[in-house]
């Protein structure tokens, strides 16, 4: 079975930086899509961003578009999200998984498509 293990979390302030990495287990990496979602306290989980198998193809969700970069290194059996310019409201836990449904790019955007989903790593952002 695969398993991720997030980490790169921390406290920042307002306006730095930030690059949270995700390593997976077992030999199939660069077979799956992956991506990044994110838990705020009381709020439900969203998407963040995600990234083809061959990292051909990036999505973004418009709250950190410009912001976040997704990358990924098949060869490390890792996934990164390169976050810049971070504001309070990207406070939450950060959690990445593998995408195992669906081949429309509409299917990147949502967690119901992915599984394996690592223990995730906390982000807090001061103001």
């Amino acid at each position: 079975q695969v398993q991720m293990g997030e980490s790169g979390g921390g406290l920042v302030q307002a306006g730095g930086s930030l690059r949270l990495s995700c390593a997976a287990s077992g030999r199939t990496f660069s077979d799956y899509a992956m991506g990044w979602f994110r838990q705020a306290p009381g709020k439900e989980r969203e998407f963040v961003a995600s990234i083809s198998a061959s990292a051909g193809s990036r999505y973004y969700a418009d709250s950190v578009k410009g912001r976040f970069t997704i990358s990924r290194d098949n060869a490390k059996y890792t996934v990164y999200l390169q976050m810049n310019s971070l504001k309070p409201e990207d406070t939450a836990v950060y959690y990445c998984a593998r995408k195992t449904r669906g081949f429309l790019s509409s299917t990147y955007y949502y967690a119901e498509n992915f599984d394996s989903w690592g223990q995730g790593t906390q982000v807090t952002v001061s103001s």
